[in-house]
């Protein structure tokens, strides 16, 4: 039997290592938007954004010793879909990035916590009570102040990212399904195979090599990037429970608007900054009232 680590009390570390995980999660959408600029195709770009986190995950299983057996699962169906529903995520948000700024794509990435709780009462038969319901009310204005739908600035690439938040938003309730049925270790892998045998026909179609050594580092970095991310996140939770941990998912958006000005010479205007706010302010009252009914808040998209 391999040992697990300990859960411990130490919260400055957990919060610690939050704060790392989502600045490195913040290096992959830099670096794709960095690479489709330098004209690699998007699907290219998924393709090894998966790939990569799959092999990583190969090489740990194997170093844990992690049988294939453990990997055999009955609701396959359920996580298939769950692994191309964060495909799809992932996809809609690299096109968007040709287009967006890294600022407006990961505000509006952050209404998928405003969708799941707007989702989970269909889909998962949980009670919205007035607190939530406004928040969600909230949360859509907010979008909508940050996209202004009706301005000439309005770009149709906007809408993909709305889909890539719905699509996380699904993938999300369907993780929170899964839970006590279907192993982390399975769900990782599972989320790396099926994206990258689904996308390896695309990527070979259009694929670009990259023109120079720096853009090949961050070509191979980007599966990097979101293996290390998901390893960091998960031992940030041994050190502090979900509840301290969510409010400081929202420092993701402080690190891309952070990119975008260094990298890119780019700083948001006043409305994506105003519906970042009023966003974020929604998500962190839906935080705090599943906190007071005792639940355990999702975390933020993943890409």
């Amino acid at each position: 039997m391999r040992q697990i680590a300990a859960i411990e009390d130490k919260r400055g570390t957990g919060i610690a290592l939050m704060l790392g995980t989502y600045a490195v999660f913040s290096c992959i959408d830099t670096s794709v938007k960095w690479l489709v600029g330098a004209g690699l195709p998007p699907l290219e770009l998924a393709f090894m954004r998966y790939f990569g986190h799959f092999v990583f995950v190969l090489l740990v299983m194997l170093q844990q010793g992690v049988s294939l057996s453990e990997l055999r699962i009955a609701p396959f169906g359920a996580v298939t879909v769950r692994a191309l529903l964060l495909m799809g995520s992932t996809i809609l948000n690299f096109v968007a990035l040709q287009y967006l700024s890294l600022t407006l794509t990961s505000t509006i990435l952050f209404s998928a916590p405003i969708l799941i709780c707007l989702l989970s009462g269909p889909m998962l038969g949980e009670r919205v009570g007035i607190w939530r319901f406004s928040a969600i009310v909230v949360g859509f204005l907010g979008i909508l102040v940050a996209i202004r739908p009706f301005d000439e600035t309005f770009h149709w690439a906007t809408l993909l990212s709305l889909a890539g938040a719905a699509c996380f938003a699904l993938y999300s309730i369907l993780t929170r399904q899964l839970a006590g049925k279907v192993s982390t270790t399975t769900q990782q892998f599972y989320a790396g195979a099926i994206p990258s045998v689904a996308l390896l026909p695309f990527a070979v179609a259009e694929w670009q090599w990259p023109t120079n050594a720096f853009d090949a580092t961050l070509f191979i970095l980007i599966g990097f990037f979101g293996w290390l991310g998901h390893q960091i996140l998960v031992v940030a939770h041994r050190f502090a429970p979900a509840v301290v941990l969510t409010p400081f998912t929202y420092s993701f958006i402080i690190y891309l608007t952070l990119w975008s000005w260094l990298v890119f010479d780019h700083l948001p205007d006043r409305w994506t900054i105003a519906g970042a706010a009023i966003i974020s302010a929604a998500g962190l009252v839906i935080w705090f009232r599943e906190r007071r009914l005792g639940k355990v808040p999702l975390a933020r998209p993943e890409t």
